[in-house]
């Protein structure tokens, strides 16, 4: 029996209260009817180390890590998912359906924080070395939009929840540079719309990534 090709590498990137959640499930329900094998996880998380770190990064109390902590902690959770998670499912020819990933870092490290690029970019190669999400969503919506969603969730906030809206407004200005810088992988969809028309707009974003690789199959493995 023909083997399967490499798996897809999926992300979906965006601020608090962008809707990742929701739109991730509308992508893992699109590749149930495409009838593609998948695996949906998280970032910082998706192993048991690394949803610890996880606890530790977004905890609302007690002591905040320092920013280079902060950092250094996202690409140790990476690596752990990386290993553990990410590398071993495509390998198995299966799609990864990420809650965010790397360009997060970016938005959140760097641009919310003051990281240097070059810093990340040192710890991304370490870590990921060629490895790269073949495609990436972005939910973009104006800062104050995505506040006011957050206000009507109702729940208590995390540690990066709590930040100020000019925070996030460096976040999602960093976003938008790498979706400006990696083009071809990105795209950019306004998750201000009505959820209906936002998952619509995905649907048909994801649709010519469904289609070429299962073009690319081996015929036996289909």
């Amino acid at each position: 029996m023909t083997a399967r090709a490499r798996g897809y590498f999926v992300t979906l990137e965006g601020g608090e209260g962008a809707g990742k959640t929701t739109n991730l499930q509308a992508i893992t329900a699109q590749l149930d009817a495409a009838g593609i094998d998948w695996i949906a996880t998280r970032e910082p998380g998706g192993t048991a180390l690394a949803e610890k770190i996880r606890e530790l990064l977004l905890a609302a109390e007690g002591e905040a890590p320092h920013e280079v902590t902060e950092l250094l902690l996202m690409f140790a959770a990476r690596a752990q998912h990386l290993e553990e998670v990410i590398k071993p499912a495509l390998a198995r020819g299966q799609w990864v359906v990420c809650d965010r990933f790397t360009d997060a870092t970016y938005a959140y490290q760097g641009g919310g924080r003051g990281q240097s690029e070059e810093t990340i970019q040192q710890l991304e190669k370490l870590v990921q070395k060629d490895l790269q999400p073949d495609l990436t969503f972005l939910l973009d919506m104006p800062v104050e939009k995505a506040a006011e969603r957050l206000q009507t969730r109702g729940q208590q906030k995390d540690r990066f929840e709590q930040e100020k809206q000019d925070f996030f407004s460096r976040v999602r200005d960093a976003y938008l540079k790498q979706a400006l810088k990696n083009p071809l992988r990105f795209r950019v969809l306004d998750a201000s719309q009505p959820l209906d028309q936002v998952q619509a707009d995905l649907k048909e974003a994801l649709l010519p990534s469904i289609l070429a690789w299962k073009q690319a199959q081996p015929k036996s493995a289909q």
